[in-house]
């Protein structure tokens, strides 16, 4: 075999191992893509629809139940004023004669219905801004108070239940801060709500 044969047949040889090799390298690069794919997909996907979710919350948990009651907000959160004599400093327009239970995760967090129940206001509602009132029967209404402005997720007459989805967190109407004004009323006057709801099973702090 003459050199130029021989040059060939070598240069031949060497183009086709590094075809076979580029081959093989492509193969396990799409190997690894195939099993790394759900790895990074899943959690995006997981954060995506955390970050959409209603209100602008992060929460995807939904409140603890007792029967057909439930909080009215997902997970921990921290108290603000109680029922009764609670004056705020620094605050002229707030009430020292608070009628209901004030509650807070932040600007945006779910606020839930905390009963089965008719919605019979949802807007604007005296001072307590954007508002939710559920009528639960048996001369029984909560009001949920404050609530972000085009947060609401309920109209008047909507049937709901205990979890149903009513606005955000937010700061509208006579308060002092993002937070929820949770408020029990029995025939029409304010009652307080941390035995009504010890009561079913619900403690509130």
């Amino acid at each position: 075999m003459g050199a130029p044969v021989l040059a060939a047949t070598t240069l031949a040889n060497t183009r086709t191992g590094r075809k076979i090799m580029i081959g093989a390298l492509l193969l396990f690069a799409l190997a690894t893509g195939l099993v790394l794919t759900p790895l990074i997909a899943i959690p995006l996907a997981a954060v995506g629809a955390a970050a959409s979710a209603p209100g602008g919350a992060t929460t995807t948990i939904a409140p603890v139940a007792s029967g057909a009651w439930g909080y009215p907000l997902a997970g921990a959160y921290s108290k603000g004023r109680g029922f009764g004599y609670n004056p705020v400093s620094g605050c002229s327009y707030c009430s020292t004669d608070h009628q209901g239970y004030d509650m807070a995760q932040g600007c945006g967090a779910t606020i839930y219905a905390a009963g089965p129940g008719r919605v019979i206001t949802a807007g604007n509602y005296q001072g307590y801004g954007n508002t939710v009132r559920i009528d639960h029967g048996n001369d029984t209404v909560t009001l949920y108070g404050h609530m972000l402005s085009d947060s609401l997720r309920v109209s008047v007459g909507d049937d709901v239940t205990a979890g149903a989805p009513l606005g955000a967190e937010g700061n509208t109407g006579r308060s002092f801060g993002c937070h929820l004004h949770f408020e029990l009323r029995k025939s029409g006057t304010p009652a307080p709500p941390e035995p009504f709801m010890a009561a079913l099973g619900l403690p509130l702090k």
